[in-house]
């Protein structure tokens, strides 16, 4: 998900400090969820071995179903993001949204 490991002294507030037998070994910075989206996307990509926008209909609407259940439309501008990705439209990406949860 793309995280940073900081020493525990480095840590700030929105960093998780993890402890072992009581003593602070290391802090993990977490991206925020909009790059998280942009590395998962590219992960697919990786995957299917091309871009997501050559993807036919029904693995595209696999790929939405998969980003669904990783919370990615819970994203500011998810939608969007991933309309891009796939060379549809937000309107396309809400269809198969609404397809997968039987609508």
């Amino acid at each position: 998900m793309g995280g940073e490991l900081l020493p525990p002294a480095r840590a700030g507030e929105e960093d998780v400090v993890l402890s072992w037998e009581g003593r602070e070994v290391v802090a993990v910075r977490l991206p925020q969820l909009s790059d998280s989206l942009d590395q998962i996307l590219a992960a697919l990509e990786r995957k299917h071995g091309r871009p997501l926008a050559e993807l036919d209909r029904k693995t595209k609407q696999a790929v939405v179903r998969s980003l669904e259940a990783r919370g990615a439309f819970s994203v500011r501008h998810g939608v969007e993001t991933v309309a891009g990705a796939l060379g549809v439209s937000r309107f396309t990406v809400y269809n198969y949204l609404n397809r997968s949860e039987g609508r």
